[in-house]
């Protein structure tokens, strides 16, 4: 698998833990660690969509425009879908 190399910001807290855990040899490295955690987050994301397209599937398929405007107007804000 070819990698990247990018730059990444963390809380100094964060990091401080994930060098503990190297230190301690429960991760090979930094970049180990935050590969692993990447993988698992992709895996979460992959997981709800799993779950959330059975539920709609079971329930009558994807929010139709009023739906989606009424649950927007319940949720405020925070809730505004940016995605179909």
């Amino acid at each position: 698998m070819a990698t990247v190399k990018v730059t990444v910001t963390l809380p100094e807290e964060q990091l401080r833990s994930i060098r503990e855990l190297v230190t301690a040899g429960r991760a090979r490295n930094v970049s180990a660690f935050v590969q692993h955690a990447v993988g698992l987050a992709l895996d979460d994301v992959a997981g709800w969509q799993e779950i959330l397209s059975q539920g709609l599937a079971q329930s009558g398929g994807p929010l139709t425009e009023e739906e989606r405007r009424w649950a927007d107007r319940i949720l405020g804000d925070a809730g505004a879908s940016t995605a179909a």
